[in-house]
């Protein structure tokens, strides 16, 4: 069986490279002064978030602390207080029993996705195969 190098291997693939525009497009969005720096828990729990949200599912803190596997109930706690000081997340009162807090989203938030999603689009006009030669 013959060896390749993974740089070959990922440099010859179209989705490879629209995936890897992406990337450094979005880390570029990161690290813009707009926004607060996220850790990977923050910004996996805010990805996780973002899912119910776009699907116009509530999401109380008691879910949104049970809501990944992977990351403990205390620790999503932290986050969910961090991403609030940060001006990510808000927490709204329920109108019936005011115990229960739901998240939701705040401007900047959407923000942060919209440019996200806009990185997506230019990855992949900058990925678009040359139009055939007529």
């Amino acid at each position: 069986m013959g060896k390749t190098s993974g740089a070959s291997v990922v440099a010859n693939s179209l989705y490879a490279d629209f995936y890897l525009r992406f990337l450094n497009l979005a880390r570029a969005v990161r690290e813009l002064p707009d926004f607060p720096a996220l850790d990977p828990v923050e910004e996996r729990l805010l990805n996780q978030f973002a899912e119910l949200w776009h699907q116009d599912r509530a999401l109380t803190v008691l879910q949104a602390m049970g809501l990944s596997r992977d990351v403990s109930s205390t620790t999503a706690h932290r986050r969910l207080k961090s991403l609030r000081s940060k001006g990510m997340i808000v927490l709204v009162s329920d109108e019936v029993d005011n115990r229960v807090k739901y998240v939701r989203p705040t401007v900047l938030t959407q923000d942060y996705f919209s440019r996200l999603g806009r990185c997506l689009d230019e990855a992949r006009s900058d990925s678009a195969p040359p139009a055939p030669v007529a």
